[in-house]
């Protein structure tokens, strides 16, 4: 099977990439099981009768065991890929929904750091007392100018 590109299961829709998952989980299961069945198969305890040495029939086991390696690894990772695109999509949806909400999930609420969660919000800085107001009112800032 060859790679899954992103950007195609961006355009797809929840079912098809479901669907998708399915397919690749099923050929990762096939892809092991015949992995396994490669163990079980010792050459050495085969015999071919008056060809008892055949060149290359070691290398030609490595490189199929290499081969279905390399192809599981891409499975995996083209797992990995849907799966992602499936979770990205479902937190999109999520923003939607919240977006004009008061209160956010918070895994929907920027990580940022836990001193810069916990410092006050720019309207609470800018709130002032009665009494501040009041000094502010009747205490203005002079304003002098300079003759010259």
């Amino acid at each position: 099977m060859a790679r899954v590109k992103v950007h195609e299961l961006r355009q797809k829709s929840k079912a098809d990439l479901l669907s998708q998952l399915k397919d690749l989980k099923a050929e990762l299961a096939l892809l092991r099981v015949a992995k396994e069945l490669r163990k079980q198969y010792d050459p050495s305890s085969f015999s071919w009768g008056d060809f008892d040495t055949v060149s290359g029939s070691g290398s030609a086991l490595l490189s199929k065991e290499i081969g279905s390696s390399i192809q599981e690894k891409v499975v995996r990772l083209s797992i990995a890929q849907v799966l992602t695109v499936i979770s990205q999509k479902q937190k999109a949806a999520l923003r939607e929904v919240y977006k004009n909400k008061k209160y956010l999930p918070l895994d929907l609420r920027p990580k940022k750091t836990r001193a810069i969660r916990r410092r006050l919000t720019k309207h609470q800085i800018s709130l002032k007392t009665e009494r501040e107001k009041k000094k502010e009112m009747y205490y203005p800032m002079r304003k002098y100018a300079i003759k010259v």
